[in-house]
């Protein structure tokens, strides 16, 4: 006589009840991730930014020539975008999150594409003879970036790329001149991140 088998076999080995709950906890993580803001923004780290760009105004008020007046500025933005990355990665360090999240890249993929642009539009400017535009065309696009990634972070962030905004519409509307360019760039990249990261530091922890 024939044996009957059932027609669903059984799983020799049954799924443990641990490796369901670490499925589902991976899963939450990841659409808290996903739906999350970046909260990893360094305020002290502003605060720095803004002190080296105030220095860096009132070295490239006394620069003998154009050239001289950009490479302050183009050091002191390098140096500020070390600054900003050593202190975003440790704020997220003490709050034990993770740095490459979604909310960062979400952050960073917004950010980057208008200073490329502003890089970009540099060059043109200059081959155009238009050195006086360059100010004000570095704080409109840098706030945009701010602005546009600021849509995945706290909620002051924006604002701050707002205020950038609005500096650099009056530099480009009513001109600012060579002789007027590092005030507003030293009220900007300086006095802002100064007074911006001292707020976020003081409201999300640093």
């Amino acid at each position: 006589m024939a044996n009957v088998e059932p027609i669903r076999k059984r799983d020799s080995e049954p799924i443990p009840i641990h490796a369901h709950a670490l499925d589902n906890l991976q899963y939450i993580r990841e659409t808290m991730e996903r739906a999350g803001s970046f909260t990893a923004v360094p305020g002290w780290g502003g605060v720095a930014m803004g002190a080296t760009a105030l220095a860096a105004a009132g070295i490239a008020s006394h620069a003998p020539s154009f050239e001289a007046w950009l490479t302050v500025w183009f050091v002191e933005g390098a140096l500020a975008i070390a600054l900003g990355v050593l202190a975003m990665w440790r704020k997220a360090k003490a709050a034990n999150l993770p740095l490459w999240s979604g909310p960062v890249r979400k952050f960073l993929f917004s950010f980057i594409p208008p200073l490329i642009a502003g890089a970009i539009l540099t060059l043109v400017l200059m081959r155009a003879g238009a050195t006086g535009a360059i100010p004000g065309v570095w704080l409109l696009l840098y706030g945009a970036g701010v602005m546009a990634g600021g849509a995945f972070s706290v909620g002051i962030v924006p604002v701050l790329g707002a205020c950038f905004l609005v500096e650099g519409s009056l530099v480009v509307l009513f001109g600012a001149g060579r002789e007027w360019a590092d005030l507003w760039m030293g009220l900007g990249f300086g006095g802002l991140h100064v007074l911006f990261g001292t707020v976020i530091a003081k409201r999300y922890g640093g």
